[in-house]
């Protein structure tokens, strides 16, 4: 069987790479040894969301009295509400299903391995037949799964991983979750919703430490207000689990600590899944459990492409998919611009939710800009107000010389789906002053955006 194109994993990267290759004309096909869809469809970004509406529609509930409203008898069933996140991801998968073949591309179900000679070795799920493949252009998409760590090994009972967290057979009365990264910060913030008494470790010295300083302290108040328990610059040294729970010994500043728990949860960041893929045989460089590719995600071997989180940059779904995207327009001899990964949203989506992009307010000091910030709270926003939602801010960062939009950061209700405005501004190099002078819509939580940046010009009228 010989193609133009021929992608490895079918998850936001994969999936959305073999769709732009066939509408540019290319025969087109996809392997896949699981579900279509990959981890972000199946495992990840959709039945997380999934699980996480619960919980807050929960959360609702219980707080009923807050919006005038009388309720009796409020409580979940945990079953249900994994049930209906399995639900949601495998209507996702049969939608990926549809497009595959809408688009015309083929869909190849088995575990693949690269050969020389852009060549592929496909051994299928059902049988476990060989059938070898050829393709002019050979996509790498095959993501990335839990890290483990050696002294907080997964057994999948008692410290499990994202995947297990998301079909647990019934719900643990108490939990460690060790990383406060989004996947540590969004169990933590699901499970102590439904009840389960949470405690987060995290090794820096801040929750969600890659976000901007002010947005990881206003987490931290967020969860332990929540009645998280919260334990920075700590690591876990060992974990016991022959009795009925999980004893886990932490390291403190204040000397080691045994917690209990029935369950721990490792977040402790992902391990690309490039062994057994053939890279080797093909002689394709990686670099730090990463495949080494240029501008336009070309390895070192003509005709082997990678993309997603098996490459250097950020293991962000929407990244995989600009890649992918990228990747193949650039094989169509489009005229294609290279990505951009300093203007890469990040969202969170706990309770708070957090979204930022661009420089943090240390980096751009760090880099020497001359900078101007706003801040605006949701606490003197009148939608916020209203909607009894009003924990957190937004944050604007300027170069006080041109009025370059440098950093944007925001924790709040809803603030994922505010970003784009700040990732689209930035793209458009707009300045303060135009952001500014653009009339938001009131009341709304975006206009906290256009009041931060008059906060940051000495404007600010709400506050």
């Amino acid at each position: 069987m010989k193609y133009d194109v021929l992608v490895i994993g079918s998850g936001p990267g994969g999936y959305v790479t073999a769709i732009r290759a066939s509408q540019l004309g290319f025969k087109t096909a996809i392997v896949e040894r699981e579900k279509l869809g990959g981890i972000c469809l199946n495992w990840g970004c959709i039945p997380t969301k999934a699980l996480l509406k619960s919980a807050q529609v929960y959360d609702y509930l219980k707080h009923v009295d807050d919006y005038g409203l009388k309720a009796e008898a409020i409580d979940k069933d945990f079953d249900a509400v994994v049930k209906r996140s399995r639900n949601v991801a495998d209507g996702m998968s049969n939608g990926v299903k549809f497009l595959m073949k809408k688009n015309k591309i083929d869909v190849i179900s088995g575990v693949a391995k690269l050969k020389p000679g852009k060549k592929v070795d496909v051994t299928a799920t059902e049988d476990g037949k060989v059938t070898e493949y050829s393709a002019d252009h050979i996509v790498i998409a095959t993501g990335a799964r839990s890290r483990e760590l050696p002294n907080l090994p997964q057994d999948g009972k008692k410290v499990i991983g994202y995947r297990e967290a998301m079909t647990l057979p019934e719900q643990p009365k108490s939990m460690i979750v060790v990383g406060s990264g989004a996947i540590g910060v969004e169990f933590a913030h699901f499970y102590n919703s439904m009840g389960t008494q949470v405690t987060l470790v995290e090794f820096m010295p801040t929750i969600v430490p890659i976000e901007d300083k002010d947005v990881s302290k206003q987490m931290e108040r967020s969860f332990k207000k929540a009645g998280i328990k919260v334990m920075t610059n700590s690591s876990v040294e060992s974990i016991d689990t022959s009795g009925n729970g999980v004893k886990a010994t932490v390291k403190t500043k204040k000397g080691e600590q045994v917690l209990e728990a029935d369950i721990v949860l490792s977040a402790v960041g992902i391990k690309t899944n490039i062994e057994n893929v053939g890279l080797e045989d093909v002689g394709i460089i990686t670099d730090k459990d990463k495949i080494l590719v240029n501008d336009f995600y070309q390895t070192n071997i003509p005709g082997y492409y990678a993309i997603g989180d098996v490459t250097p940059g950020p293991a962000l779904a929407h990244v995989a998919s600009a890649e992918g995207i990228t990747c193949v327009e650039k094989i169509a001899g489009l005229h294609t611009e290279t990505i951009d990964y300093g203007n890469i949203p990040g969202c969170t989506y706990a309770t708070p939710e957090i979204a930022s992009v661009g420089l943090t307010e240390d980096k751009a000091k760090e880099q020497g800009y001359d900078i101007k910030v706003g801040k605006f709270p949701f606490s003197a926003s009148g939608k916020a107000k209203a909607a009894g939602a009003y924990d957190g801010f937004v944050k604007v960062i300027f170069d006080a010389k041109y009025g370059e939009w440098l950093g944007c950061h925001m924790i709040g209700a809803g603030v994922t789906d505010m970003i784009a405005e700040a990732v689209v501004a930035r793209k458009l190099e707009t300045t303060g002053h135009e952001v500014l002078k653009a009339i938001h819509p009131h009341p709304t939580m975006s206009e906290a955006v256009m009041e931060a940046v008059a906060d940051a010009y000495d404007e600010v009228i709400h506050l």
